[in-house]
């Protein structure tokens, strides 16, 4: 991995950075344009692997005045190597998902509306259908809640270690999200829009799962083989969806 040594560096470097700031503004504004964001609530991140540089929100920016100068840019250990703004307040546990989870290459935190319902209660989202499983491989986990002194020191980054626990026997591909107990979502994918896809994908199944318990309290998981079917169809060695 090559070490980016801050501004002035060469064209090549500045080139990749100006379009990695432009994936992650749209990204975040993304999730401005579904609705997935209350005034400054949320962010979204990409990294450049090759680079090991991180561009994210700064923390409280409106959405609505956001520009693509206004991204933080920082390595994996939270330095800052371009912006003179603060990074978002959680830019600790996404550099976390990314150490984690090398094969991810942006990371969404919202406080959507149904999705956070689901994380304040602690309860994962069950697949209760079809179009949950076009995205997630089963469930959408939760975490355990932090420790008092888990909150007390080293909150954001220890909100990423619970994340990664909690996939310890997880495929984070295939269940690109989770729920983080009493707090929120956090969603990633391959790239900055791939995680803003997924994040806004798993806000709709949060809604489609609560509003499916309403009607039936007592309504099942969707079946192993229907699962496995949309889940395989679409993201599988063999899968048929879309275009070639």
């Amino acid at each position: 991995m090559n070490t980016y040594t801050g501004i002035g560096g060469d064209d090549e470097t500045d080139m990749l950075l100006t379009e990695l700031r432009e994936a992650v503004l749209d990204a975040n504004l993304e999730l401005h344009r579904k609705g997935l964001v209350l005034y400054t609530f949320g962010n979204a991140s990409g990294i450049d692997r090759e680079q090991g540089l991180v561009a994210i929100k700064p923390s409280g920016v409106s959405y609505d005045t956001l520009k693509a100068a206004d991204l933080v840019i920082t390595d994996l250990d939270g330095r800052i190597v371009e912006g003179k703004l603060n990074p978002s307040s959680d830019v600790a546990t996404h550099l976390l998902l990314y150490k984690e989870f090398p094969s991810i290459g942006g990371v969404v935190h919202t406080h959507s509306e149904f999705a956070t319902s689901w994380a304040q209660a602690g309860r994962p989202i069950v697949c209760y259908g079809t179009t949950h499983a076009d995205y997630f491989r089963g469930d959408v986990p939760v975490t355990r809640p932090l420790t008092v002194d888990e909150i007390q020191t080293a909150y954001e980054l220890n909100t990423g270690k619970v994340i990664a626990a909690r996939f310890r026997e997880l495929d984070p591909v295939a269940t690109p999200g989770v729920l983080v107990a009493g707090h929120a979502p956090f969603a990633w994918g391959k790239t900055a829009a791939d995680a803003a896809h997924n994040a806004v994908v798993l806000e709709y199944v949060a809604r489609l799962a609560f509003r499916s318990r309403l009607i039936n309290p007592e309504v099942t998981e969707v079946s192993p083989a229907l699962l496995r079917k949309h889940y395989e169809r679409k993201h599988g060695p063999k899968a048929t969806y879309g275009q070639r």
